[in-house]
């Protein structure tokens, strides 16, 4: 297998019913979106992909990340990053802190806080390390959130309806950042959505379900 992300012959099934298939690779630096209306399995495709479908579900298949499979690994050994919709920074942390938490052990902790702080000054946010979560905005919270996910250093990234609860100025500025940051970092990526924006925004190949 080559560097990337390539699920190989995917096929979820619920109670016997095929919910989807999916056979495709991701190169670095790629944008892969799957579209299609809710209840066809997309979010269900990208929990195979983390490691935590649920267990009504019967999947088949392999997820290879960088020539390694990684289908049957815990979670945490993937090295899958995955952005959602909501707001999942946690509020009993202050910024600084919800980005430590993603970080991996090891390093002094000025090496971390540096490392932090410039973070913080790529996506605009200097000096945010000691603010509440509650104080952000949308589109601050969504760039930590983003932030926390990359200082984890995946070596792949998913995108579960990642914009949609932005506005429209928001939703087009954030979209171009995460684009650009896991381009920046050869980081596969793998999009579910039903906007055909998001789509068209990426600059990549999609694949249409539910038709």
């Amino acid at each position: 297998m080559s560097d990337g992300l390539t699920l190989s012959q995917v096929c979820i099934t619920d109670g016997g019913q095929t919910l989807i298939e999916v056979d495709c690779a991701i190169a670095p630096g790629e944008v892969l979106t799957i579209m299609g209306p809710s209840g066809v399995g997309k979010s269900t495709l990208l929990s195979f992909v983390t490691g935590t479908l649920d267990r009504a579900f019967t999947a088949t298949g392999k997820v290879w990340l960088d020539g390694d499979d990684i289908s049957r690994l815990q979670p945490h050994l993937r090295h899958v990053g995955i952005l959602f919709q909501d707001d999942i920074l946690f509020p009993h942390m202050s910024v600084g802190q919800n980005l430590a938490f993603g970080m991996a052990p090891g390093g002094s902790r000025a090496d971390r806080r540096e490392r932090i702080a410039n973070a913080l000054a790529e996506i605009g946010l200097t000096g945010f390390e000691g603010r509440d979560p509650a104080t952000l905005s949308g589109g601050q919270a969504a760039r930590v959130q983003l932030l926390r996910v990359l200082l984890s250093q995946p070596k792949a990234l998913l995108l579960d309806e990642a914009f949609s609860r932005l506005d429209t100025s928001r939703r087009a500025q954030i979209r171009a950042l995460v684009f650009d940051m896991a381009r920046d970092r050869d980081l596969p990526v793998l999009m579910v959505t039903h906007d055909a924006e998001d789509a068209s925004a990426s600059g990549g190949r999609v694949i249409t379900l539910g038709e």
